[in-house]
């Protein structure tokens, strides 16, 4: 896994590369994290297989200082930013991946990526406009912290914490570093999206997307409402169902990566063999 960085319209995009030259997958990290998270891919076996990178979204990880916080932050702002970002490394025709607010990301920034080959979300319940909140999240108490510019020590475990499946004893100390480090605007302007024009509607997204959708769940999430991803239309939606990731919470790409990582190597290979 190598750090790199490159320059667009003025703000420092931090991102990570995998060794990997076979198709590209494009990474989004969540909430006051970085691609860090992704390390396990970035180093695994896939990241030896597939081109992999890893992009911090503006305000978080290696994308700071935020120069011009109006118009790179926020989902409609990290979605401009990734766009520009994937013709920037030749990622037009990857598999796009969103873990949480990576997903919603991912989902804005889809009517600009043409060519990609396929979306996999993960902790990520695609909103409508207004959004149904209570129906989409589960009442964690910590989640009010991922929209604090100024978060307590004690916001930032518990938010962190949050992350894993209940009990979770060992947590890298890298994912509490990355949610201090982060631009406090960034937190705010996400909660600042859910607005009248913030985002796009995500549930009429999904439900006219026509490149295939993957989405997993981790088997002890602690966010994310099971009940409503399964209530949504999605017309192209990988296996018919949403995959659970055994063992996992809301990082199952960091809790059971061996896991996460056959469902990503599979549905790659699937949007790879899908006729164009």
């Amino acid at each position: 896994m190598q750090l790199h960085s490159l320059m667009i319209d003025g703000q420092q995009i931090g991102y990570r590369q995998s060794m990997g030259s076979g198709p590209a997958v494009l990474l989004l990290p969540g909430n006051s994290s970085s691609g860090l998270s992704y390390e396990c891919q970035l180093d695994g076996e896939i990241g030896l297989l597939h081109r992999l990178v890893a992009i911090d979204l503006p305000g978080f990880g290696d994308s700071q200082p935020v120069v011009h916080p109006d118009a790179v932050l926020g989902i409609q702002g990290s979605a401009r930013m990734v766009v520009k970002a994937v013709e920037a490394l030749g990622l037009e025709d990857a598999v796009v991946v969103g873990w949480s607010l990576g997903g919603h990301v991912a989902l804005e920034a889809l009517s600009q990526l043409p060519h990609c080959k396929g979306m996999l979300i993960f902790g990520t319940p695609p909103l409508a406009f207004p959004p149904d909140l209570a129906s989409a999240f589960l009442p964690n108490p910590a989640m009010g912290a991922g929209f604090n510019p100024t978060p307590s020590e004690e916001d930032v475990r518990a938010y962190v914490q949050a992350f894993f499946a209940p009990g979770t004893k060992e947590i890298p100390e890298f994912f509490f570093d990355d949610m201090r480090r982060a631009d406090g605007r960034a937190r705010a302007a996400v909660g600042g999206s859910i607005r009248p024009g913030g985002y796009e509607d995500e549930v009429e997204i999904v439900r006219t997307m026509h490149v295939p959708l993957a989405v997993l769940q981790g088997e002890h999430e602690q966010l994310v409402s099971l009940d409503y991803l399964k209530g949504l239309v999605m017309p192209t939606l990988w296996r018919g169902q949403v995959q659970i990731v055994p063992g996992s919470g809301h990082a199952p790409h960091w809790e059971n990566s061996e896991a996460f990582s056959a469902f990503l190597t599979a549905f790659v290979e699937e949007c790879e063999r899908r006729p164009r």
